[in-house]
């Protein structure tokens, strides 16, 4: 079983591959087989769904990238860590947090991204 690093890097490197085997490859090392992903625009469930998202965005968004902002914060099953999504100019475009939990292997099992900062009260 991977450290919870190990797995949320080779997660986060799977938004910056563009090469779907091995982005598939990736996730077959960080994400659960019926993993669920949501964050305001999407909700996928499955590796192949996310697999497919992820290639969706690069195609939106050519030349950006999603970088690890934090380290990851775990207790129990549960994790969260910060990321920015940086355009092709190097400007940050948005930062979020990503709230998650660990199946039994190890792997992620759900995924729910925020992004910017929460609402002034």
């Amino acid at each position: 079983m991977a450290s919870v690093e190990d797995t949320v890097q080779a997660y986060g490197a799977a938004w910056n591959e563009p090469d779907e085997a091995a982005r598939r490859k990736l996730l077959e090392a960080a994400w659960a087989d019926d993993g669920a992903y949501t964050d305001p625009q999407s909700n996928v469930q499955g590796r192949d769904a996310l697999v497919a998202l992820i290639g969706g965005f690069q195609e939106q968004m050519p030349g950006a990238r999603i970088e690890l902002a934090s380290g990851v914060d775990q207790h129990h099953d549960r994790l969260r860590f910060a990321w920015k999504l940086v355009g092709p100019n190097e400007a940050t475009m948005v930062e979020g947090i990503d709230y998650g939990e660990l199946a039994e292997d190890g792997r992620l099992s759900k995924i729910v991204g925020f992004w910017g900062q929460p609402p002034a009260l």
